[in-house]
């Protein structure tokens, strides 16, 4: 059997919120589809609530996030954000989010699903991660195995005309422990610019772009990169 390629075909990108995939792997989707991959975004909330502004009116900040994430992945070369439209804040992995994201890996059957890492309940002693990012991670992988191949689970989706799909790889973004690191010095700048378009989100864009050099300039040491992402990557099928 071939050998997986390192640069997937068709990557099937699943998050919590809008900005989550900009901030944790963007250099790295960018980099992939200037190598011919596929790259289609899944966004578990719209982010309504990502505001603490007691003026702030839900129902738009999701509208505005939502076209937010779509000039993001203008930006990154992404074909397409789908929201699944949960409820921002308390996302829970549930049957019904597993089932609605192995509806999408059985309807766009991608080989690789980048995902969070659903093992991370704090970081670097100063960040908390936050719950539905866990929930939507925990939620994807399940998806990924053993929903999303399994003739039986949800046999439902089988009337939909969605057949059983085998992912062959999984890319865990900022993991708890990385084994795999994707060079993104060429680019870094579309990270950057990709992040600048979440305007609701972030205010000190000089600011933000100072730290996201440093992490991902930290995050190449020893790897013989100037500037990297890391992941923990999974090889399903050998």
């Amino acid at each position: 059997m071939e050998e997986v390629p390192e640069t997937p075909r068709r990557v099937l990108v699943i998050m919590a919120h809008p900005d989550d995939a900009e901030f944790t792997c963007a250099g790295t989707i960018a980099r992939w589809v200037r190598e011919g991959a596929e790259v289609i975004y899944v966004l578990c909330t719209d982010g309504e609530r990502g505001c603490n502004d007691p003026d702030c009116d839900p129902f738009e900040l999701g509208r505005l996030r939502k076209e937010e994430q779509r000039a993001a992945c203008r930006v990154l070369g992404v074909k397409e954000a789908v929201f699944l439209g949960y409820p921002d804040g308390t996302l829970q992995h549930t049957l019904l989010l597993r089932r609605d994201l192995t509806r999408l890996i059985r309807q766009y059957r991608p080989d690789a699903v980048l995902c969070g890492d659903p093992t991370v309940r704090f970081s670097r002693g100063m960040y908390l991660n936050h719950p539905d990012h866990r929930a939507a991670a925990d939620a994807a992988l399940d998806a990924v195995y053993p929903s999303a191949g399994s003739y039986w689970i949800f046999p439902e989706l089988l009337d939909q005309g969605l057949k059983p799909h085998n992912v062959d790889q999984v890319f865990l973004a900022t993991p708890q422990e990385p084994n795999y690191w994707v060079d993104i010095t060429d680019t870094l700048e579309a990270k950057i610019q990709a992040l600048k378009c979440h305007q609701s989100q972030v205010k000190d864009f000089e600011g933000l772009e100072e730290r996201i050099r440093a992490w991902a300039e930290m995050t190449a040491q020893g790897h013989g990169m100037r500037y990297a992402e890391a992941f923990r990557r999974l090889i399903l099928r050998h």
